[in-house]
Order: structure tokens, then C-alpha cells, then sequence
């Protein structure tokens, strides 16, 4: 599908310096411009490349001032990078826009589909369940008995969500995610084994909420697990049964919290984050990467370490930490001087 650019700059309130009937049809970096291709320009160790880049269109911010003649048609705007992010946006959404349901999916009879909704193939839709309007689900996922999804969701190929759990609205759930698995309760009995507790809970998820490739979100033992609306999980990340996660709190990948942990909102955790159970961590809490979290947290602190403390400290600390091994080999030589000293 083709745009002009009078088109584009009529969408994003924008000024058009160029041909305004010049067309694009797709979407480049602008060091790997093409013909054709839409690009933008918002940090300026990239200003270099508009010189260069062959991109049709090249998105700008109102204060760029070209040096000498660039070679593509630009389109001036407010703040070029979110211009070109509510254009990625309307790009995807016209790329996804699928309707209608796959003659190989299989439907529940009890089953409850709202209007426009795409069901592929080889999906999965269990008794009593509820599907919201708008919702997208992709080839080969899972919905399990009694699920209610809301509008505007969306499954990627192979999301599982088990039997009971609640979904809001405008949801996305990437590959490989499970919703809903069973929590990990084991009981020691006598003989060095272990008795499985019934993980009879679900999961509510609320609007807004984002869940990346390969991540497991485990139902409760007894209640709910509870993901509040507007949070963000990388891939590759486990929550464990009974945990709630606060409004806007954002994960990176590879963290794990433990079983029934309560997080605050607006909480941002780095990369390979591990969190004890049983913990409360408070609002607006951020956690660096690698960090291991053993002990409550109050809420507005900044941490690191595993075992985890105050940054500044922390920083602090590791300069010395590098400086061990000069440190010890001095002490060394000066042991070794008294020791052979005459006194």
C-alpha cells in the first residue's frame, strides 16, 4: 500500500519541504534508506545520514536546519521520534488486521466470540469460554475452560492461557507465553519425597498489560495471581503463584519473583532480577540488573547487589571490590616486610 507524503503529513500535523506527491510504500533506518522508503531523523550523531540516505521521505524535527541539499522530501514535524512511532503503530495495526475464524480452529459449542475477531489455525478455544471484540489469536494457541479474554487482545502463535483465568483489555501475549500454569507447591513427605499441592487458584490479568516471548505467569494456590493493568514483562521471565505486580511496574528479561511477593506500581527492574517470596516491594522501587533481592523493600529506593542495597553505596563498594587483589598483595608485602624486620 503506498502513501504520499502530503498523505503522511496530514496524519502527523506536519510541513512538507520536497515533493509532496513523492510515494512511499514501506519503512527504512535512515542510514539504510531506500527508494520508496519512509525514515525519520531525532538524534543528531545521525544528522550525517540524511545527506546520504536514499529513504524517499525522512521525518524531521521543526528545528533542523539542512547545511546543504539532502535528497529526499522531508516532512517537519514536532518531536520526529514520536511521529515516527505513531506511524510504526498505525503500520502494525493495518499489518495485523485480520478477521475472521480458520476452518481448522476448534470452537467450543459453550464458546462466547465477540465481533471481529481473528481465530487461525489449529487454536484451541475450550468450553465456556469468553472472547471479547477485536481479539486476535494466532495459530497453535490455547484457551482453557471458563477463560474470559476482553476486546482488543491479542494471542501470538502459541500462547497458552489455562482454565479459569481473566484477561482485560488490550492485552498482548508473544509466543510462548503461559498464563495460568500451576504454582510450585510440594509438600515433603517422609522417604525424601514430595506430595503435589493443588494449585486451584487463576490469574487475573488487568487492561493494558504486556507479556513478552516465553514468559509463565503461574495461577495461585489459593486466590489469584494478580498482574495490574499498564505493567510490561520482558521475555523469558517466571512469576510465580500468589504474586501481584503493581499499575505500570516493568520487567526486563530473565527475572523471576517468587511465590507471593507483592510489588509495588510504577516499579522498574533491570535484567536477571531474582526476588525472594514473601516480600513486599514498594512503589516506584528500581532494581539494577543482576540483582538479588532477599529482605522487604521501602518504597522510592534505588538498589543493587545481590544481596541488594542502596546504589550510591553500592558503586561505591565495588570500586574497592576491583581494587582487592592490588589490596592484597600489598598487605602481603608489608607482612612480609615486618616478618623480616630486626626490631
Amino acid at each position: 500500500m503506498k502513501f504520499t507524503a502530503t498523505q503522511i503529513a496530514e496524519v502527523l500535523e506536519g510541513v512538507i519541504e520536497g515533493d509532496k506527491n513523492i510515494e512511499v510504500s514501506d519503512l527504512s533506518k535512515i542510514e539504510e534508506g531506500k527508494p520508496g522508503t519512509l525514515s525519520f531523523l531525532s538524534n543528531p550523531k545521525y544528522t550525517k545520514f540524511i545527506y546520504q540516505t536514499q529513504a524517499s521521505i525522512v521525518i524531521v524535527n521543526h528545528q533542523f536546519k539542512a547545511e546543504h541539499e539532502v535528497p529526499c522530501t522531508l516532512i517537519k514535524v514536532q518531536d520526529a521520534y514520536v511521529a515516527f512511532s505513531k506511524l510504526l503503530e498505525m503500520y502494525s495495526q493495518a499489518k495485523m488486521n485480520k478477521v475472521g475464524i480458520s476452518p481448522l480452529a476448534h470452537i467450543a459449542s459453550s464458546a462466547k466470540i465477540g465481533k471481529d475477531v481473528y481465530i487461525g489455525e489449529f487454536v484451541v478455544i475450550s468450553e465456556g469460554v469468553t472472547i471479547g471484540n477485536n481479539c486476535k489469536i494466532y495459530a497453535h494457541s490455547f484457551v482453557g475452560e471458563h477463560t474470559q479474554i476482553g476486546d482488543n487482545c491479542t494471542m501470538y502463535s502459541g500462547a497458552r492461557i489455562y482454565h479459569d483465568c481473566i484477561i482485560g483489555n488490550d492485552c498482548t501475549f508473544h509466543s510462548g507465553v503461559i498464563i495460568g500454569g500451576d504454582g510450585f507447591g510440594f509438600a515433603p513427605q517422609t522417604g525424601d519425597n514430595y506430595k503435589k499441592i493443588p494449585q486451584i487458584g487463576n490469574v487475573i490479568i488487568e487492561d493494558w498489560v504486556e507479556v513478552g516471548a516465553n514468559t509463565t505467569i503461574d495461577r495461585a494456590t489459593l486466590g489469584s495471581t494478580i498482574i495490574r493493568k499498564g505493567v510490561k514483562l520482558d521475555n523469558l521471565i517466571q512469576i510465580a503463584h500468589n504474586v501481584e505486580i503493581g499499575e505500570n511496574t516493568v520487567i526486563a528479561a530473565q527475572s523471576g519473583i517468587s511465590g507471593t511477593t507483592k510489588i509495588g506500581k510504577n516499579c522498574m527492574f533491570g535484567g536477571q532480577v531474582g526476588i525472594a517470596g514473601h516480600l513486599k516491594i514498594g512503589d516506584g522501587v528500581m532494581i539494577a540488573a543482576q540483582s538479588g533481592i532477599g529482605k522487604n523493600v521501602p518504597a522510592g529506593k534505588i538498589i543493587q547487589g545481590s544481596p541488594a542495597f542502596d546504589i550510591a553505596p553500592y558503586k561505591r563498594s565495588y570500586v574497592h571490590f576491583k581494587r582487592l587483589p592490588d589490596m592484597a598483595k600489598r598487605l602481603d608485602n608489608l607482612e612480609n616486610e615486618i616478618k623480616n624486620k630486626s626490631f
